[in-house]
């Protein structure tokens, strides 16, 4: 794990370099949704015994998390494509071990940033989640999947476009059809299983129950774990593959 807190320290430089900016960037969707989704449609549709806004908070939650740990990749694209850092990384002493480990953590660290911001506007319009032991697991889970798989994507893409292409081909429909603004178990059997491969629904159903204070699916947290570690694997692989 030599040069870990190096890699790890430059990505949390350039996060507070941006601090304002990512602030507001992490703001502005969860509260477009509030406001439009919520406010809009919250007194009229009640889920599973309470507001839409309690079931909507959590799955901003979920999604949240996907997203911002995901944006890693950008990050890692631009260090690659015009400042050459990944170069240097190569023709230094720091492990692959090491740069994915510091790499995904950066990217999980940015997720809890924007799940501290969520937080804060639910508070403001009257949602308040139960954010215990179980809740923050199940989002550092998710976290961690997807800072990987960006890891992991990010080696292998050619240029930005390619990175557009994956999160308009990815990111984007797991963002609607993984649960986070209606429940699943209103569509079609079919669908349902379809919908069951994604991570987004198992981390969504997950965190939405720990949000609620209710029981949590044992197989949705097992399941993130193994696909955290399978991305993990993953991006091992695509990062020693991207310095021979």
């Amino acid at each position: 794990m030599y040069g870990f807190a190096a890699v790890y320290l430059r990505e949390m430089l350039i996060l507070k370099y941006r601090f304002k900016r990512q602030l507001a960037g992490m703001a502005v969707t969860p509260l477009l949704y509030l406001l439009t989704f919520g406010c809009a449609m919250g007194g009229i549709i009640r889920l599973e015994g309470g507001s839409y806004l309690e079931f909507l908070v959590p799955g901003l939650v979920a999604m949240s998390s996907m997203t911002q740990a995901f944006g890693i990749a950008t990050d890692i694209n631009v260090a690659r494509f015009y400042w050459k850092i990944f170069e240097e990384f190569q023709a230094s002493p720091i492990s692959s071990m090491a740069y994915v480990a510091a790499e995904s953590l950066a990217g999980m660290t940015r997720a809890l940033l924007a799940i501290g911001v969520i937080l804060a506007l639910s508070g403001c319009f009257g949602v308040i989640l139960h954010c215990g032991p179980v809740f923050w697991l199940t989002v550092l889970l998710n976290a961690a999947v997807f800072s990987s798989l960006a890891v992991a994507l990010a080696m292998l893409v050619k240029s930005h476009a390619d990175q557009a292409l994956l999160n308009s081909f990815i990111i984007t429909p797991m963002a609607f059809l993984g649960g986070t603004f209606f429940p699943l178990d209103n569509l079609p059997g079919w669908i349902q299983g379809l919908l069951s491969l994604l991570p987004l629904s198992h981390a969504s159903r997950a965190i939405r129950a720990a949000a609620l204070n209710q029981p949590v699916q044992f197989w949705d947290c097992a399941l993130l774990l193994i696909l955290a570690l399978a991305c993990f694997t993953l991006a091992l692989r695509c990062v020693d593959k991207a310095r021979e």
